[in-house]
């Protein structure tokens, strides 16, 4: 059904949530309905910690701030990647309960969850956020072979992703590509010095070098095949939380998707409220990306299908030991995502 349906609830279920809880940007577009959560339990437990991430096209869980309090939660914390935990990455950090929930990236959660970690896939978000940059004679993956590819670590999201891309048009990721491990430079300062070749980004880094046309893509997810078929980022949980807190589970799932619709709806709005909470610097970049990124597919793809497809390459280069059936069957739970698909059908 056409997206205009979808906002006209927005508009009706809830005609506007305070300005002072959304940062002075009094966004109207927000959806709740109040019949659907007067029969559900309360939360379990009303504090929440979710991940603060660099990384803008987390954007639903940083709008969602006010919509969980509406959903029961007095105390939202949004926790840095920092310290030795942060540097793990997001996954690590809610298996280690130092958050409850997060979006991250669909490919590398596997590595965390093969580990045994204790991480529950709760749904798929949005599709193609990340980017691949070459310099002047680089137009393809392909041409990436014997050339200078720029990661901040080995197993980092752009390394995972670059590994499984480049293996699937047939390379060997291990012998024809020069990896180049930056850290503590980041990989995009090096890139714009042409110290290295090529890189793998996430917005707003691919929104900004873009604008200052610095390289050229080779790669886009949202719209190149087979990347383009599947969720690049998804809401995952700690396991036990999600286990001991269910209506808290199903509550914290809601407000992100509601905020997912938001991005759709309103995304001026949502880049404006992102600039003056800290979460980005230019709400051009914000925009832009939230007009690019299909934001509006979390009712249509299956989050399965995300899984199976990473998780069978991922196993195929020996990236992780389990198949992704086992993944599947340990580490996630649709029932949430499949209830909310009903209650939210527009």
């Amino acid at each position: 059904m056409p997206f205009v349906q979808t906002r006209r609830r927005l508009l009706t279920d809830l005609a506007f949530i305070g300005a002072a809880g959304l940062g002075g940007v009094g966004l109207t577009g927000l959806s709740y309905s109040g019949q659907s959560r007067a029969s559900e339990r309360p939360p379990e437990i009303t504090t929440i910690r979710l991940a603060k991430s660099p990384i803008a096209c987390l954007a639903p869980q940083y709008v969602a701030a006010e919509l969980l309090r509406i959903e029961g939660f007095t105390d939202v914390q949004y926790v840095g990647l920092e310290g030795d935990i942060g540097k793990r990455g997001i996954p690590e950090m809610i298996g280690r309960d130092h958050i409850d929930f997060s979006m991250t990236f669909a490919a590398p959660m596997l590595i965390p969850m093969d580990a045994g970690e204790p991480i529950t896939a709760l749904a798929g978000v949005h599709v193609g956020c990340f980017e691949v940059f070459g310099h002047e004679d680089i137009r393809s993956i392909a041409d990436l072979k014997g050339r200078s590819v720029g990661i901040p670590y080995s197993s980092s999201s752009p390394h995972t992703f670059l590994t499984i891309m480049t293996s699937y048009i047939g390379l060997d990721p291990t012998k024809d590509i020069n990896w180049v491990i930056t850290s503590p430079v980041q990989p995009k300062q090096l890139f714009i010095e042409r110290k290295i070749d090529a890189i793998l980004c996430f917005p707003p880094e691919t929104q900004e070098l873009r604008a200052r046309k610095i390289g050229s893509v080779i790669a886009n997810s949202a719209q190149d095949r087979p990347w383009s078929n599947y969720f690049c980022c998804m809401l995952v949980g700690n396991s036990e939380f999600v286990r001991k807190y269910p209506a808290a589970t199903k509550r914290v799932l809601r407000a992100i998707l509601k905020a997912t619709d938001l991005c759709v709806s309103e995304p001026k709005r949502v880049a404006q409220l992102m600039v003056d909470q800290g979460y980005a610097a230019h709400s051009d970049y914000v925009v832009q990306m939230l007009s690019e990124l299909p934001y509006a597919v979390w009712r249509d793809y299956d989050p399965e299908d995300t899984i199976r497809f990473y998780g069978l390459r991922m196993h195929e280069l020996g990236m992780i030991k389990s198949p992704p059936q086992k993944l599947i069957a340990e580490h996630t739970d649709w029932r949430f995502l499949n209830e909310l698909k009903r209650e939210l059908k527009m």
